[in-house]
C-alpha cells in the first residue's frame, strides 16, 4: 500500500485454481483483479483478468461493462458475464475505502520497469510487420506507453493490452505497433512510470544489409571478370607445356 506524492493505494486480489479434468495437471488458470486509487487526483481505475498459463483469456472493460477475449475464437465455445465482475469490482472498491482508512499512508517500493522492443516477425525492407514493446516488472500499475517514428509520436494502429500480474506482484504489459520497414526510418518506445527519473527511450530499427552501390557491382563484375581470364591464360599456358613435354618425350623414344 502506498499514500504520499501521488503514489496510488492499490488493493490487489488473486485466486489461482490448478488445472482439473480435461486440463493436464500442471497448468494453470488465474484470476486476477485489482482496484486502485490514484492520489492526489482521486483517480480511481481496476482490472479483471483471466488467464491459462500466463495468457491471458479474457478481461472485462469496465468502462464498456464488456468481456474482451484475447481471440474472438474463445468466445464461441465458452462465455462469461461481465455482470459478475462488476460487482467483484464494486467489493473491490468498498475494501479499498475500508484499507485507505486503516492504512498508515506510508510509502511503498516503486520498482521501475525493464523495457524491450523487438519485431514480430523477420524483418524484410517493404513487408508489414509489427513492433513489440514489452514492459516488464514494474510497480505500481500506473504507466505511460507511447511510440515514436523518427523521433514524432506514432498513434494510428497502436494496440495495448491490460495489465498481467506477475507472481511477485509486479506487472507486465505490451504494446503493439504495426509498421512497414522503409530504409533509414527508426523508432523509439517511450515508458514512463515512477520508479525512473524521467522518460525512457527504447531505440529499434530495422538491421538489414546496405545495397551495393552500382561502383561497387562494377568493379566486383571487373574482379571476376579479370579473374576468369588470369585462369584461361594460365590453363592455356599449362596446355601448351603438357603439350611440349609430350613431343619431346616421343623424340626421345623411337619405336
Amino acid at each position: 500500500m502506498a499514500g504520499g506524492r501521488g503514489i496510488p493505494l492499490v488493493l490487489l486480489a488473486a485466486l489461482t485454481l490448478r488445472g482439473t479434468g480435461a486440463v493436464k495437471v500442471g497448468n494453470t488458470i488465474h484470476h486476477a483483479e485489482f482496484q486502485q486509487r490514484i492520489e492526489p487526483l482521486q483517480q480511481e481505475d481496476g482490472e479483471f483478468l483471466q488467464t491459462f498459463n500466463a495468457d491471458e483469456v479474457f478481461h472485462v472493460d469496465l468502462q464498456k461493462q464488456e468481456t474482451v477475449w484475447r481471440l474472438p475464437e474463445f468466445g464461441s465455445f465458452t462465455s462469461f458475464e461481465a455482470q459478475g465482475a462488476l460487482q467483484n469490482m464494486a467489493t473491490g472498491k468498498h475494501n479499498l475505502e475500508i484499507m485507505i482508512k486503516r492504512s498508515n499512508r506510508s510509502q511503498a517500493t516503486i520498482v521501475p520497469p525493464e523495457v524491450t522492443v523487438f519485431p514480430k516477425y523477420r524483418v524484410e525492407l517493404g513487408d508489414p510487420n509489427v513492433l513489440i514493446c514489452y514492459v516488464d516488472k514494474f510497480w505500481p500499475s500506473v504507466i505511460s506507453i507511447k511510440w515514436l517514428r523518427n523521433g514524432q509520436e506514432v498513434k494510428d494502429g497502436v494496440l495495448e493490452t491490460v495489465f498481467y500480474p506477475r507472481d511477485d506482484n509486479t506487472f507486465r504489459k505490451f504494446s503493439y505497433l504495426p509498421f512497414i520497414p522503409i530504409r533509414g526510418d527508426y523508432y523509439d518506445c517511450r515508458v514512463e512510470h515512477w520508479g525512473v527519473p524521467s522518460a525512457l527511450l527504447k531505440h529499434w530499427e530495422p538491421q538489414v544489409p546496405l545495397p551495393a552501390s552500382e561502383s561497387t557491382e562494377t568493379l566486383v563484375c571487373a574482379l571476376g571478370l579479370a579473374v576468369g581470364i588470369v585462369g584461361i591464360v594460365v590453363g592455356t599456358i599449362l596446355i601448351i607445356k603438357a603439350m611440349k613435354m609430350n613431343s619431346a618425350r616421343n623424340q626421345r623414344d623411337p619405336l
